[in-house]
């Protein structure tokens, strides 16, 4: 099992080798270079469940999929306008990740808040896919100078702005967090398991909550994805 790393600074192509992947290790800051491109449930389900044909040829073009919705326009000319790309949560696509990744030929899956082991062993590790989390909140700004160029947008009447297949260029575009390995290790769940151990001492002497809301719980350890 690979254990976090000092944070190696890694500059990663966005149709990485085989070797590049099994270089990397959880916690290493990866900066990438070459196409990446959006997709979320419109377009896994436009793909996967409606059969559509994929207007890019993956995984020649790019191997990235970043789970994002970019604040971005088209304008009149047909030229576009983009600002900030800010990362949605990855968890809700797990669904259709493993189906993608088996038809994109995804090597690398971009997001925020990463998904579970049981998601990276069953899907990631078979297709040798890594996971990258973005850095905390509010960086989508920081990863907009990263964005050379809007390469071309697909889908955007079928799915709208939001939901369509943005085609981006990107140079050095980053921080990026490795959070999974090549064996399905997560880094989110390595990291929970050191803080869970010391949250006794942290709550020691407190009292028990007197009203609690729904989901809540006397233990500490415990979360609700909902």
């Amino acid at each position: 099992m690979s254990k976090p790393s000092k944070m190696r600074q890694v500059r990663l192509s966005t149709t990485p080798t085989a070797e590049a992947l099994a270089d990397l290790r959880l916690g290493d800051i990866v900066y990438l270079d070459g196409l990446m491109y959006t997709a979320r449930e419109g377009v896994y389900m436009r793909a996967l469940e409606d059969k559509a044909n994929i207007p890019m040829e993956l995984p020649r073009d790019s191997a990235a999929n970043f789970h994002c919705s970019p604040a971005a326009s088209i304008n009149a000319d047909g030229s576009f306008t983009m600002g900030a790309v800010t990362a949605t949560a990855s968890f809700r696509f797990a669904k259709w990740i493993g189906e993608w990744m088996a038809k994109s030929g995804a090597k690398l899956i971009v997001g925020k808040g990463g998904m579970s082991s049981a998601t990276y062993k069953e899907h990631f590790v078979p297709n040798g896919a890594i996971y990258l989390t973005t850095v905390g909140y509010g960086t989508g700004a920081l990863l907009g100078r990263g964005v050379e160029k809007v390469e071309a947008v697909h889908w955007d009447e079928e799915l709208g702005i939001a939901q369509a297949m943005w085609v981006l260029k990107c140079n050095n575009m980053g921080p990026f967090i490795v959070a999974s390995d090549l064996e399905g290790n997560c880094l989110f769940e390595i990291e929970n398991e050191k803080i869970s151990a010391n949250l006794d001492k942290v709550y020691e002497g407190t009292r028990p909550a007197t009203l609690k809301r729904f989901g809540e719980t006397d233990d500490r350890s415990d979360e609700l994805i909902s």
